[in-house]
């Protein structure tokens, strides 16, 4: 989602600039690894300030920050725009009151702070703005935004069920369920494993084969969940992961503690029928009952059952199927993305001139 901002913010015309690459992310909860976090973030900044400020260089007009939240920070953006005096945007922030007396204390109050200074904040995930809004400075604003998808050209999918079955062994005439995730050690694991206890309740050779996409750390422990037949096509390139797409019958995720889920957005995209957990803002994605179905977060006898429901009705497949598709196209489009979010960072340019 992050290339796909800095590709909209380029096509509306803007020139836009990778400042760092610092990984702001501490997962363990170690306050001496935020502590040398931030001081490497403050070390960064002051010299992006002095590299900015150097005569005849180039000077952003604005600071755009896409995700942070208490594990990740923005330690860098919120001190470049408060000395070059210029809008500082942040795309999909969550804030967690509650994690003010956790193991990472100084993550959230950065989070805080930058929330503080935020001209705006684009929300992905309509569930965040219960807390972050609260949060905003006295001339911050919350607006939501769909995540979208680029423009790709379809995949025949006589084609890419063909190249698959042949690749793994797969018979053609069964539901091909799709599952694509990284796999390590927290919610993506969890999802895993409730997607394990939910496929166990449908009778094995019943007519389904479980595809899965994705590898990590976590491998042998997704392994030991799943079916034994399941098929690992592991890490693929975007075009082979479209062509994945293009083949299954049902595309199948918990989504546990997901903010929003970009590869349900491209089965969708892709045509494909999901059943999903009703977590975060899958819900605007995955419209239930229409393109899909949206269970109860964790509840594996609810996703099972989903799952045979549609493993079960093929004609209901395919209308879902087809109105995926549809919905995407209209309410997840890159190019209208594209738009609104150069009227909002183009409307707080103008306030900002006019202030001064």
């Amino acid at each position: 989602m992050a290339r796909l901002m800095m590709g909209a913010l380029g096509a509306a015309g803007h020139d836009v600039r990778l400042a760092s690459r610092m990984r702001s992310r501490d997962g363990t909860g170690d306050p001496r690894i935020q502590a040398r976090i931030a001081r490497l973030g403050a070390r960064l900044a002051a010299r992006l300030i002095d590299r900015y400020s150097m005569p005849d260089a180039w000077r952003p007009d604005l600071w755009f920050t896409y995700h942070l939240y208490y594990k990740a920070p923005d330690w860098i953006g919120p001190s470049v725009a408060e000395v070059l005096d210029i809008p500082y945007v942040v795309a999909e922030a969550s804030h967690a009151p509650k994690r003010a007396a956790g193991p990472w204390p100084h993550g959230h109050h950065q989070v805080e702070a930058a929330l503080r200074r935020a001209d705006l904040v684009i929300g992905l995930n309509g569930r965040d703005r219960v807390c972050v809004e609260p949060a905003l400075g006295r001339h911050g604003r919350y607006v939501d935004l769909r995540p979208f998808l680029e423009p790709r050209p379809g995949t025949d999918r006589g084609e890419a069920r063909a190249k698959i079955a042949a690749a793994h062994g797969l018979p053609p005439d069964a539901v091909w369920l799709l599952a694509v995730g990284m796999m390590r050690p927290d919610a993506k694991l969890e999802s895993y494993q409730v997607l394990g206890r939910a496929l166990g309740q449908i009778k094995s050779g019943a007519g389904w084969r479980l595809i899965v996409v994705g590898d990590g750390p976590a491998r042998k422990a997704v392994e030991a969940s799943l079916p034994a037949d399941t098929v690992y096509a592991g890490t693929l390139p975007a075009e082979q992961l479209w062509e994945y797409y293009a083949a299954a019958d049902l595309f199948v995720w918990p989504s546990i503690r997901e903010a929003y889920g970009m590869a349900l957005l491209e089965a969708q995209a892709s045509g494909l029928p999901a059943v999903a957990g009703d977590a975060g803002g899958v819900p605007e994605i995955l419209r239930d009952g229409v393109t899909g179905l949206l269970v109860p977060e964790g509840d594996a006898a609810a996703f099972g059952s989903a799952v045979r429901r549609l493993i079960d009705n093929p004609c209901e497949r395919l209308v879902m199927g087809r109105k995926a598709k549809s919905t995407a196209d209209l309410d997840h489009g890159f190019h209208t993305a594209a738009a609104t979010i150069n009227g909002w960072l183009t409307e707080i340019l103008r306030v900002r001139k006019v202030g001064k």
